[in-house]
């Protein structure tokens, strides 16, 4: 299976997914240029944390009108797994690929280090090995990742099971709303998360615990092929 990395101008984590992909998966791994028009050949994508455009405006804003992301509302328009870590959360809900907004962090500074978050949904390609209610140790790194939306999107998102990850350590470490850590598109196929599962993928580096959504994501995928 083929993965394709978005690439922008400030990506610092596209090589931490490519290692996920080739070493630990041992799949193909495709970094893809922001000014690139086409994901043909792509079998899911992954949009990675860093500071696209050094975050200038807003995280995610200048990002969101690069070329590429014309054809990744094309592919995720199309059925298409995206995963997007940490920036690449604030770029799709900057493309309205996913609602709400991701505010500075309630301490107003940046935070990088393990938190507990809680699997609250299974039933959605990134999730399918994990039990619900499963507590991960999954590390965090960033400065606005404190998700808000107004409370008819936060009631859509609770009825249509749309959250799929929880902060469950004590203090809420972003102050995000709902203490919610990741959610999903309606139709499942779209996952942004603060957290960085590209670096809890190996053992040896303190936890594989996010190794799992990818493994999820080939499951789904291999199940489509069949």
């Amino acid at each position: 299976m083929t993965f394709g990395i978005l690439l922008f101008p400030g990506s610092n984590c596209d090589q931490d997914c490519a290692y996920v992909v080739q070493s630990v998966l041992n799949q193909e791994a495709r970094l893809v240029w922001h000014k690139e028009t086409s994901l043909d050949g792509l079998d899911a994508l992954i949009i990675p944390g860093g500071f696209s455009y050094g975050d200038y405006l807003r995280t995610g804003a200048i990002a969101r009108f690069s070329p590429v992301m014309k054809a990744v509302e094309k592919f995720a328009h199309a059925g298409g797994l995206v995963l997007g870590i940490c920036n690449g959360f604030q770029i799709l809900v900057e493309s309205k690929l996913l609602p709400g907004v991701l505010l500075r962090n309630r301490s107003l500074k940046y935070i990088c280090r393990d938190v507990s978050i809680r699997v609250e949904n299974t039933g959605t390609p990134f999730t399918g090995l994990y039990k619900k209610g499963e507590l991960l140790n999954i590390p965090i790194a960033h400065a606005e990742g404190n998700y808000f939306c107004d409370q008819e999107t936060l009631d859509d998102l609770r009825k249509n099971n749309q959250i799929l990850f929880r902060y469950a350590d004590e203090g809420n470490p972003n102050g995000s709303l709902d203490r919610i850590a990741g959610i999903c598109n309606p139709g499942r196929n779209i996952l942004g998360m603060m957290p960085h599962p590209d670096r809890s993928a190996e053992a040896l580096i303190g936890s594989e615990d996010g190794k799992r959504i990818f493994l999820s994501m080939m499951e789904h995928m291999s199940s489509k092929i069949a």
